[in-house]
């Protein structure tokens, strides 16, 4: 998408990608913003890593869920096109995390889970079948690669570059509540500036708040509970 205003890598399981997938959808609204939607797996992201002695229970599956819904999302995009995968992230992301608190999180790479999403998107129940498609991996890898080659190793999802293919990529912003419409520009405005500065590279903190998803149990008018994240998870140590 050679005229996109942002590339925006995501993995459909990170709940703060979606977060940050909201607003980005907020401000492409109304600022007439196009964004090309690109794979980033937290399962190849941790290929080498202990899921049991550095992860809470349940993550391993939920990271192979996202690779398999990235399979999908990977054949949508060679045989429908990057508007296809648009519709189909902001549907499974829905499915993800606006339905209620956080379920089995292997679930969400079954087909079971994955047709109705299609359905709804009027996309073809047959692309279900990409979920056991591991040659779709080598896809996800070299985007991941891409996304890893713009702003280092030691990140998380989402990363966005502003001003593709030339312009700064970060991890981030990662934000745990939704701004409104206008908040939601002037928070753009802002990150843009920072990424239009050669010389910046990072602000960081790990502590977050729980994001404000039904998925965390956080509702609309509450701020979650804060918690302690590494390299963009809840990471323990043993």
């Amino acid at each position: 998408m050679a005229d996109a205003d942002l590339r925006f890598w995501f993995d459909p399981v990170c709940p703060f990608a979606w977060m940050t997938s909201k607003w980005v959808r907020t401000v492409a609204a109304q600022r007439d913003h196009r964004v090309e939607w690109r794979f980033i797996s937290l399962r190849l992201l941790n290929a080498a890593v202990d899921y049991d002695a550095q992860f809470p229970p349940g993550y391993e599956a939920g990271h192979t869920a996202g690779l398999r819904l990235l399979r999908v999302c990977a054949r949508t995009r060679d045989e429908h096109g990057p508007d296809a995968v648009a519709a189909l992230y902001e549907r499974l992301g829905r499915e993800v995390f606006e339905r209620g608190p956080e379920e089995d999180g292997g679930r969400r790479g079954t087909a079971g889970f994955v047709a109705p999403v299609l359905a709804d998107v009027g996309l073809p129940a047959s692309l279900a079948d990409a979920l056991e498609d591991t040659a779709a991996d080598a896809v996800v890898q070299a985007e991941t690669d891409e996304a890893l080659a713009l702003t280092g190793r030691d990140v998380g999802t989402p990363i966005l570059q502003f001003g593709p293919p030339d312009g700064t990529a970060f991890f981030g912003p990662v934000i745990s509540r939704l701004p409104d419409p206008e908040q939601a520009v002037q928070l753009w405005d802002h990150v843009v500036a920072l990424a239009g500065f050669p010389g910046f590279a990072e602000l960081k903190r790990s502590l977050r708040e729980r994001p404000q998803l039904p998925s965390f149990g956080v509702r609309p008018d509450e701020a979650g509970a804060a918690e302690d994240w590494h390299g963009g998870s809840r990471r323990q140590h043993r």
